[in-house]
């Protein structure tokens, strides 16, 4: 076993946290406050590449692996996890099921757009009713001629209000999971609508959007994958986007870290500064143990996903530790700084409400508990 970086895994490490200081970092707090990341900072992405990472060049991608794409994930996460999700969704979620399920002609449509950040993505699988249970999904499509009539409404998509195409999940057959199609929808297409989603307790901002549909027309070359198999779409692309969330928690895990550190060795009580109290060494201890893990189990998925080995089971394992781990740091932190850390002059808090939803989006903790035990026992708890 070698956990040492290639040199060009390393390079792409430095370059994302270069960017993240550089062009993240100084203005999370303003973006966080305002509700909105600076748009123009999707095409800075997309020149540097971090938008086409593992898509092949030949469709505008800049290659690499996914061990290198976790690497920048995890700067990205540091800096700000709204940032985080516009590559990841969009690259992650939606250019990578391109790239895995696309024809020929959509690879050659869409990736270049995507890679290059000339054009964004959004991944409408939720809806009002349906999160945990996508598979009962009530979005339609039915059949006009040569063409699909999407009706319905998606909710919470990341990237939704931005997106030039969405991945959209809707019902062409049976109930259940066999009867679900995915279609690319250009976003500007009559009867498109989407409403951004504003008071969220993190991920502040990121474009969170609530999309309807209302007979929107598309061609069947706008179907990704075969009639009634948009389901294992949407579940081989979870897989990996798990992997993605959990290196950007451990970004915020590591931000935690820093920020404590530096605060608990600047700060004094008592006479001397309180990295020398014995409990909040615990407490930054704890926080640098659960970094440490959630780094390592995050490898390990990017390892098996590189290598073409199943990998689902280990990436619900990274994503289940790392959302909840990135909570304990941001509290951990929060309570090193004190009254500080409850004011967003300092940023713990921030830390700790982008933090909490990672348990949340892209299966729940408990969801990915009973993936994880019906691996393990072979009997479905649902």
């Amino acid at each position: 076993m070698d956990l040492a970086l290639s040199d060009e895994q390393a390079a792409v490490q430095r370059l994302a946290a270069e960017f993240a200081d550089r062009e993240i970092v100084p203005f999370a707090r303003e973006w966080d406050r305002a509700e909105q990341v600076d748009r123009s900072i999707v095409g800075r992405l997309g020149e540097l590449g971090f938008l086409g990472m593992t898509i092949p060049e030949e469709y505008g991608g800049s290659g690499g692996d996914h061990l290198a794409y976790c690497l920048a994930t995890e700067e990205l996460g540091r800096g700000d996890s709204a940032v985080r999700g516009i590559v990841s969704v969009s690259l992650g979620l939606v250019a990578k099921s391109v790239a895995a399920h696309g024809t020929e002609e959509q690879k050659r449509e869409w990736l270049p757009e995507l890679t290059s950040g000339r054009a964004l993505g959004c991944f409408a699988l939720t809806e009002p009713g349906t999160g945990s249970d996508a598979a009962n999904l009530t979005t339609r499509a039915v059949r006009d001629g040569g063409d699909w009539l999407l009706t319905g409404s998606k909710m919470f998509i990341t990237n939704g209000t931005w997106a030039d195409v969405a991945l959209v999940f809707a019902r062409t057959g049976e109930a259940g999971h066999r009867g679900v199609t995915a279609f690319l929808v250009p976003t500007g297409l009559p009867g498109f609508g989407r409403r951004e989603v504003h008071g969220k307790l993190g991920l502040r901002g990121q474009a969170t959007a609530e999309l309807s549909l209302d007979d929107v027309r598309v061609p069947d070359s706008a179907r990704l994958g075969a009639e009634g198999r948009g389901f294992s779409v949407a579940m081989s692309a979870l897989a990996k986007g798990r992997m993605s969330v959990a290196a950007g928690c451990v970004g915020i895990i590591r931000a935690c870290l820093d920020a404590a550190v530096r605060y608990a060795g600047e700060r004094e009580q008592f006479g001397r500064p309180i990295a020398s109290h014995q409990l909040v060494q615990e407490l930054i201890a704890d926080v640098s143990v659960d970094l440490d893990a959630s780094r390592m189990l995050v490898w390990r998925v990017a390892d098996l996903v590189d290598r073409g080995l199943p990998f689902a089971v280990e990436s619900s394992t990274a994503k289940l530790f790392a959302s909840e781990a990135a909570v304990r740091a941001a509290n951990s932190a929060l309570q090193v700084f004190g009254g500080y850390g409850y004011i967003d002059e300092y940023p713990v808090g921030k830390y700790l409400r982008d933090a909490r939803v990672m348990t949340l989006y892209e299966g729940t903790s408990q969801i990915h508990k009973l993936l994880i035990g019906r691996a393990l026992t072979g009997v479905s708890a649902f």
